[in-house]
Order: structure tokens, then sequence, then C-alpha cells
């Protein structure tokens, strides 16, 4: 559970029908693999236990208590193990049997959870042999399966949530509590599948892992559809979510059953088995993420517990407050398996990456046609660089104007070449208006730069922030009285991560009329521009965007060679990897992750590709200017937002510019220590 982290796995043994003692053997070996691998959290299929498929062998009293017995053994198995287990079984109580989740850790079986919701129709008749739960609690004495050894064993069916409430060492003593938010809770195959299915209720009362003990069989077309009924429901509770179902080795008589299992975040499918391969689906819940997502909904209620009083005149559902069974786990480090991608905010999928390049084009060039219509502009105004950013930006201008059926030569690109601009870019950016019908326009900004210097007696051999800065300056300025000139709107081109960095100049580059990129990371305005070359139909425009692709990043804000070609400042060689700074900007903004998490993740996933004292440098770099360029987006000017990130101070991130970084850099300063 270390930084949140749980290893879960959903298990599919194999199995004989009604064959109790080789059932429990099976599941017994599979326990202790999950053992092995560091599981904490095993889910078993529905009635695992005499298999789903005995039928009206149900009826008969040896199977029920061969399996009553058998759960009393593998509890005993778990003994010295902290690992959460569930396995399927039949269970009489009240004088009918219940479909019923095992709940087992360190050698005792802590509960029995029934199934609520009973299927009666095509080929599930659940309803001939088991009774559905329909609230309240049963004691089952378990001492006759102990070998009466003068203990009482009670053990009770009910519906209930599990909360871990400490932490122990190996031996199950000097319980240490945790504020760690780890709430579990079971429901059975249908009662998912219901119109208000018995997760829904768990959530309520705090279970932020939902585990399905299922037996699913396996239909044309019915993977996707529990696929996607299962990352459905972890998105629409914010849970984690594992699925585990029957599979080879139940009877075939009028069924097959597949063993697909799932484990599921938020939405997002971790992990999936194979069709008809019984085994173990493993991975990793991050529970601290979901409290956090939790958190910040405002429309997620709270948590429920015994203590809740029901309105007046309210007749609560059965399951609308649920008791909470509190059990303790050892403090280990989850060894990470889930993949973590190193452009968290581009789709590893071609065609997912291109449909969300397409989507996001018509975002940006939505927003922009709105306030181009809405200020009656006459023109856009553009600062052309022969850069990605303002390449996008000119992209989404000519949508904008397509969309409008206005010309191209609405939009005024400028160019405004000054001592760091390379012939490259200086070519790059007229080659490209000419390619789309843009009016095109060159300011040299060289003079008024160097009358400037010298009206504030700034010497131009020193090449200080006061060098680059006001060239940047002198650029907005000049769009901003060409838009005066021509009626028109001034199109920003910086992008999200330049804003988190604060890597732009204060009234230069920081300021416009409408910010299109402002929502944009760097690392997918790459993506989109290269989207726009694959996909337009002209030869002369797709030569340019790539050349302009193949162009490193940069200001250009210092002095080029004597040749005028050579670039002589890189962005990412200053400011860090922006596909390093992407990666923390979504852990660390969009989820809240610590920087001790953030650093862990990141090893992770960049492993190979660089080493550890330089992630953590530019994780030491990029806290250091979030917090400290705060300033600059606390007025930024307009821009839509795209995704799920965005640090526009009217939405998503509403944060003071004179926050302190201390406890985030005290936190970087333990890392290695």
């Amino acid at each position: 559970m270390k930084d949140g982290f749980i290893k879960v796995a959903a298990c599919t043994p194999e199995i004989k029908v009604a064959d109790v003692d080789f059932n429990k053997q099976s599941i017994i070996k599979m326990i202790d693999e999950c053992k092995a691998k560091g599981v904490k959290l095993a889910v078993f299929p529905e009635l695992c236990i005499t298999g789903y498929t005995c039928q009206d062998l149900f009826f008969q009293g040896l199977l029920l208590d061969e399996a009553l017995r058998a759960a009393v053994d593998i509890a005993k198995h778990t003994k010295g193990s902290d690992m959460l287990t569930a396995v399927g079984l039949p269970l009489k109580a009240r004088g009918k049997i219940y479909n019923c989740a095992a709940v087992m850790q360190n050698g005792e079986l802590l509960s029995f959870v029934p199934k609520t919701y009973l299927p009666n129709y095509n080929e599930f008749y659940e309803a001939r042999h088991f009774a559905p739960y329909r609230g309240g609690s049963v004691q089952i004495d378990l001492s006759p399966y102990y070998n009466n050894d003068g203990k009482i064993h009670p053990v009770s069916m009910r519906q209930e949530v599990f909360s871990l409430d400490c932490w122990t060492d190996d031996d199950f003593e000097n319980c240490e509590k945790t504020p760690d938010e780890l709430i579990i809770g079971f429901e059975l195959c249908e009662d998912l599948w219901v119109a208000d299915p018995v997760s829904n209720y768990l959530a309520k009362s705090g279970a932020n892992i939902i585990c399905n003990l299922s037996a699913s069989d396996e239909v044309i077309g019915k993977d996707d559809y529990r696929r996607s009924l299962v990352s459905n429901q972890s998105a629409r509770l914010v849970a984690g979510y594992i699925y585990a179902s029957a599979g080879d080795g139940e009877s075939t008589q009028d069924m097959v059953f597949s063993g697909h299992n799932i484990i599921a975040e938020n939405g997002t499918i971790l992990a999936e088995s194979r069709l008809f391969e019984n085994g173990m689906t493993i991975s990793e819940i991050d529970v601290s993420r979901l409290a956090f997502e939790r958190r910040k909904m405002s429309t997620y209620p709270e948590s429920k517990n015994d203590y809740d009083a029901p309105a007046e005149n309210y007749k609560p559902h059965f399951l609308d407050v649920l008791p909470v069974y509190s059990f303790c786990m050892n403090r280990t480090k989850t060894q990470l398996t889930r993949r973590f991608s190193r452009t968290p905010f581009i789709p590893s999928d071609d065609r997912e990456r291109n449909k969300r390049c397409d989507l996001i084009l018509n975002m940006q060039s939505h927003g922009l046609m709105k306030r181009l219509t809405h200020t009656w502009s006459k023109t856009l105004v553009i600062g052309i660089s022969g850069g990605l950013d303002s390449t996008l930006a000119l992209l989404v201008s000519i949508m904008a104007l397509d969309k409008l059926g206005r010309p191209h030569s609405d939009i005024v690109a400028v160019t405004m070449p000054c001592f760091g601009t390379t012939k490259r870019t200086r070519g790059n950016a007229e080659i490209l208006c000419e390619a789309l019908g843009v009016t095109f326009k060159e300011v040299n900004i060289t003079k008024s730069v160097l009358q400037h210097f010298e009206d504030i007696g700034h010497d131009v051999n020193d090449h200080s922030v006061v060098f680059e800065n006001g060239q940047a300056r002198e650029r907005t300025k000049v769009l901003m009285n060409i838009a005066n000139q021509v009626g028109g709107l001034v199109v920003g081109t910086g992008d999200l991560s330049e804003l988190a960095l604060g890597w732009a100049t204060y009234n230069g580059d920081h300021m416009s009329m409408y910010g299109v990129n402002a929502s944009v990371p760097k690392t997918l305005v790459r993506h989109i521009v290269r989207y726009y070359a694959d996909t337009c139909t002209s030869d002369r425009l797709r030569d340019v965007l790539y050349d302009i692709l193949d162009t490193p990043v940069s200001p250009e804000l210092l002095p080029t060679d004597e040749s005028g070609n050579t670039i002589t400042q890189k962005t990412e060689d200053l400011v860090g990897p922006y596909e390093l700074h992407d990666f923390f900007l979504y852990y660390a903004i969009r989820w809240g992750f610590k920087p001790k998490k953030v650093y862990r993740i990141a090893r992770y996933a960049f492993e190979g590709a660089y080493d550890d004292e330089t992630i953590l440098k530019w994780l030491r770099t990029f806290y250091r200017r979030f917090f400290s360029q705060q300033f600059k987006r606390s007025c930024l000017p307009d821009g839509a937002k795209i995704g799920s990130v965005t640090l526009s101070p009217r939405g998503d991130w509403r944060m003071p510019s004179d926050a302190s970084a201390a406890i985030w850099q005290k936190e970087l300063d333990e890392i290695g220590k």
C-alpha cells in the first residue's frame, strides 16, 4: 500500500463440478501463487468451491456441508498472511441456501457476503436454488468445522464493507492506525448487471474497491459488453473494480465459461485475461488516486455509516447504510506492474490518437470562431515564428475561418525576425503562410529593440533576461498595434506546458486576446501538427509542416552563429525535457500525487530513458517554477478548455500567486536519504 497502490488479483482456478476437495486444493494452490506475487486482495469466482453449474445438486446437504468445510480449510491455510481473499460458495442460512462470498484473512473466515439479485432467465435459474439477500445479519456457527475445539466460531452472513483499520508487522501485532483510505466491497455477478447495482450502495458506504465474484457465461459479443459494464461502473463510482469469472472446468451442458477476468480503475482497464485461459490477472489499483478524485468531485456523496440517521419519514433501502468490518494489513512496498504511459496526454493507439487530434482541432477552432464573431473582428493576427506552437495556432485559425466561410486572407500572419531568428525558421514561416493563403507580413524588430536598449541603458552584449524579454515584449506590442490597424484579434500561441513552467515573458508572449493553445500540452502539440500534416492534401504544406516538426523547440532570443542557420538556444536544454514536465504536470496537478509518488512512477515509466538523478533534477525544477510562476497564470487571457488539465484561473485551477512550495520541496529533499 505504499503510495496508495494495492496489488490485486482476479483468479480463475481449474475446477471440477461438485468435486469440492479438488476445487479446494486448486484454490489453495492459486492463493499461494498470489501470496508469492505480493497480492494483497485476491478474488475468486462465484460458487467456485462447488462449481457454479451444480444445478439441483445444490439441494444436497452433503455438498453444502463439504463446501463450508472447504471454506474453513481454505481460510485456515491463509494463516500468517494479510492477503484478503474472497471465495464463492453456497451457504445454508435461515432455512434457505444463499450464494455467498466467503471473505477470509490470516487463518480466519471474516464474513459471508450474500448475493442480492438472482437471475432466473435464459440459461440462468439461480432463483430455483438460492434465496436473495434482503438485509439483516445471520450468525453462522462454524464450531463443528473446527473439530469442536471448545471455541465458538461465529461468522456473520450480511452485506458490509471492509475497511483497512491499521498497519501491522508480520505477526499481526503492534497495530498502527493508518489514515489510508482503503475500503472494499463485494458483490456477486448479477448484482452488477441490474438497474440499481449493489456496488452503488457499497460506494455510498465508502468502498473504493469493488470485488465481483462472477460466473458469466460466454456468448458472441458478451465479452465487449462485460468489459464496457465493468469499465463504466468503475468510472461512475470512481472506484477500482475486480471482476473474477468462472472458467474452464464448469459444466458445458448448456453453457461455456471463458474465465474473463477484468481489473479496472475509474473507467480504465488496467488488466484483462484472455478468454478461455484459466489463471490469475494481476495489477495495482491506486487507492489514493481514487480518494483524491472523490474529494475533488462536489457531486460525490459523503460516505454513509452506522451513525447516519435517516431523514424523518424516509424509509431507507435495506442497503442504504452498511456496517463496517475493520481489518489490518502489513505495510509493504507494492511492486508495480501496471503501465504508466510516458505521455499521459497522448493515446498510444494510432486510431484513438488521430481521433483525439481531430477533436482538439475542432474544439480549438470552435472556441476561436465564437470569439471572432462575438467581437466582430475583421481579422485574426498571429505572430508566426516557424515553430510548433505558432504553427498550430495558425492551423486552428484556418479551420475557424473555414467554418465561417471566410477567406484565409483574413488572417494576418506576422513574422518578426531579430537577433536569434534562423534562416530555417524564417523560411518555414513564409512557406507555411504562402501554402495556407494567409496575409503574410514581416516586421524586423532589430532596430526597435536596439533603440529600446539604448533608451533604458542596456548593453546589447549583455544577453541576460532583459535582452531576451525585450524582444518578446516588442513582438507583442507589434502584434497588438497591427491588430488595431486591421480591426483584428491577436491569437495567442503559448501552450499548457509553457504556462505550467512559467516559460513565457510576462506581457510578452504571455498576452493575447484569445489563447487557442492554452490547455494543450507541448507533447500533444507535436502530434496534432503531425496529424494535420498527415491528413492534408497539399504536398507543399505537408513538407513544410514536417520540417517544422523536425526543428528544435526554441524561443530564438539569443544570437545565431555567423551562418544564421544554427539555433543556439534550445528550450529543453534550459528547462528540461517536455515529456518529463508533461508527465509531472499530469500526475502532480491532475491527480494531486505527492512529489515522492510522482518521482517513483516517473522512474518506473522512464526506466532506460533517464537516470534517477536527471528525473529528480527536473522534478525539482518543475515544482520550483510551478509555484513561483503562478502570477503569470493568474491573469491569463481566455482560452477554451481542451483536456482534463487546465491552468486557467477561471476554471479548474485556482491557486494563490504567493503560495509557498516549502512542504513540496521538503519532500523532494527527503528523496534518496
